[in-house]
């Protein structure tokens, strides 16, 4: 079994990689056969999904026809990337890419292993090898499973004039300016602009890069303490009272808020863009959902999406494809439209039925009967926005529970009694119905 050889990898709900903290995407190919050339009597991963990332080598089964399960080969075990050679018996044959790893003696990964084996990765699909390899190197060499590289608070040096050997005027303190003569004058004071541009923009790209290194360990951290209160919400929820809850429930929605710590990008994912961006917004919209009721408009994901993104936005039109994608696939989340022709995210599991229901409940209490209830009553009773609850009772209407009055105040909805009423003897009240009960509340309110 291919697991007894290979480190496992956890995968989320929509078959997205669980990545480490610190750890980031860096090239995706598809249908990918990953081959162990010494020892051919273990079982060949065949058409999986290759996720090169800074820390491993992930191989993901076909959702579809998972005969394997997710493998990880960490980059600390690799200790070689061969060169692949170019022949002419190659040009007709899948691209290869072979790397040697150390392995313990019973055949197991490992770091510092006793013994080596050398793995071969085939590229069935339409994938760039070339740009796999050379990102390989780079994050083989960049070592970041190390921990993150401390910066020396020294500036890196820069050639300026004067800094040649012998005496210069700085070794006194002294400036010399030099007087702008003729062409040469021209050309030294362009020199001396254009040095000190750059120089400007050093120090600037130094900041920044400083900045964004401290973004990252930040995004890293937060996503530590949310795993931690994740994990710890569930084992202490019987010894923490509300407050306390809810301020645990602030905080996680606090750290989602500051970032993906490795969005998919078209650079990284290629063609397989929209796939893996589907598969990770699968899983981003879970907590959102269930703080919102189960269901959310495109714009609030939109928004909050992007701003967990960062830097890497997206566009509406890649957030619906996004979204399209989703019948395709095994994910607890479902993009619907409703007749107005509003679009909506919401779980799986939230049952319009179930919300009918609610209403019904809702306009057939007293007041209701009286004066009908209105969209921001039912977000009330339903525990969502009210243009949601909106949506949710046109669309009841249109199932003829409801009735409508439109007025200067705006809609009002109410229970249609119109189902009760006989057309053969319109004075006919059936005992306990909804038109008693419309009944029995207009002569209570007089």
């Amino acid at each position: 079994m291919a697991g007894n050889w290979l480190l496992p990898a956890e995968t989320t709900s929509s078959g997205r990689p669980v990545l480490r903290p610190g750890e980031v995407e860096s090239s995706l190919q598809p249908s990918v056969d990953l081959v162990n050339e010494e020892h051919p009597n273990l079982p060949i991963l065949k058409s999986g999904l290759l996720v090169l990332t800074t820390h491993r080598l992930l191989w993901l089964p076909n959702p579809e026809s998972a005969t394997s399960p997710a493998s990880a080969v960490p980059l600390a075990t690799v200790t070689h990337i061969f060169q692949s050679k170019k022949s002419i018996k190659g040009m007709f044959a899948s691209p290869r890419v072979r790397f040697q790893v150390s392995i313990t003696p019973d055949g197991k990964v490992q770091e510092r292993g006793s013994k080596s084996t050398v793995i071969t990765l085939v590229f069935r699909g339409k994938s760039d090898p070339d740009s796999f390899v050379g990102k390989f190197w780079e994050a083989w060499r960049g070592r970041a499973w190390e921990g993150s590289v401390e910066t020396g608070e020294g500036e890196p040096g820069r050639v300026e004039l004067g800094d040649g050997g012998g005496s210069s005027s700085s070794d006194t303190g002294l400036a010399l300016k030099m007087p702008v003569v003729g062409v040469s004058g021209i050309l030294r004071k362009e020199q001396e602009m254009w040095e000190s541009t750059d120089k400007s923009l050093q120090d600037a790209f130094q900041d920044l890069n400083a900045l964004m290194s401290k973004a990252k360990e930040m995004v890293t951290l937060a996503e530590k303490m949310r795993q931690k209160l994740l994990s710890g919400s569930s084992s202490q929820a019987n010894a923490t009272n509300d407050e306390e809850m809810g301020s645990k429930e602030e905080m996680q929605d606090w750290l989602l808020s500051i970032g993906i710590v490795s969005p998919v990008t078209k650079e990284s994912a290629g063609a397989l863009y929209h796939q893996q961006l589907s598969r990770q917004l699968a899983d981003f919209v879970k907590i959102p959902l269930e703080r919102a009721g189960g269901i959310m408009n495109m714009i609030d994901i939109y928004c909050l999406f992007n701003r967990a993104r960062g830097t890497e936005l997206i566009s509406p039109d890649d957030l619906l494809r996004a979204c399209s994608l989703w019948d395709k696939f095994n994910v607890p989340v479902m993009l619907k439209k409703f007749e107005s022709g509003v679009m909506v995210i919401q779980n799986k599991s939230h049952s319009d039925e179930e919300v009918f229901s609610r209403i019904r409940s809702l306009v057939q209490k007293p007041d209701a009967l009286k004066t009908g209830v209105s969209a921001t009553d039912a977000a009330r009773t339903l525990g969502i926005a009210p243009a949601m609850a909106k949506e949710h009772l046109l669309a009841a209407e249109s199932k003829g529970f409801l009735c409508r009055d439109v007025s200067p105040d705006g809609f009002r909805f109410y229970i249609n009694i119109f189902q009760d009423i006989d057309p053969n003897d319109a004075y006919l009240v059936k005992e306990y119905g909804v038109y008693d009960a419309w009944i029995r509340a207009a002569i209570a309110s007089r």
